[in-house]
């Protein structure tokens, strides 16, 4: 996946996580649903476990509002996500039926690449190859930034949520083992 994400943005991080945040927000979904389900047809408490994953879907559905002010994806890229996200939803569904633990995992190794992705970005802010532009105000409200953040305070509040969730996923790969 990382390689097809090279080659097709070519080093465009702000479009590159748009359409890479609209496929994150797939499993939290996804598995809150499932864990909803599952919880109503034992009719006993999840533990919490559909709050997290909920809350997770969430979080990566603000990373994508968030870039796609900053990025103003193409029409092609607009269908490129849901394509993408159609195609990944269904692979994503079946996956934690069969195994939830496998799913968990899966995303805790996604959430590392996003980490990895994160970080390129963030150097390249830091290098000059891309402008350093205003947060958005939806970041600003949303992760409680400075009046005057910048890019680069995003990407690392961002990238933070990406690795707190790549924990918590191979917490539940664990726990489901």
């Amino acid at each position: 996946m990382r390689r097809f994400a090279d080659a097709f943005f070519a080093r465009r991080y702000g479009h590159r996580a748009v359409v890479l945040e609209t496929i994150a927000a797939v499993p939290g979904m996804v598995g809150g649903t499932l864990q909803h389900l599952h919880a109503l047809r034992r009719m006993q408490s999840d533990g919490g476990l559909i709050h997290t994953l909920l809350d997770e879907a969430e979080n990566e559905r603000m990373h994508l509002m968030t870039f796609v002010e900053i990025a103003q994806p193409t029409r092609l890229e607009r269908w490129l996500i849901l394509l993408a996200q159609g195609g990944f939803y269904n692979i994503y569904f079946l996956l934690y039926l069969v195994s939830p633990g496998t799913a968990h995992r899966v995303v805790g190794y996604l959430e590392e690449e996003a980490v990895y992705s994160y970080t390129e970005y963030l150097a390249g802010v830091d290098g000059g190859t891309y402008a350093n532009v205003a947060a958005p105000s939806i970041a600003i409200a949303y992760w409680k930034l400075a009046p005057d953040a910048r890019l680069r305070d995003v990407i690392i509040a961002v990238r933070d949520d990406e690795a707190h969730h790549r924990d918590v996923n191979h917490a539940l790969a664990n726990q489901f083992v």
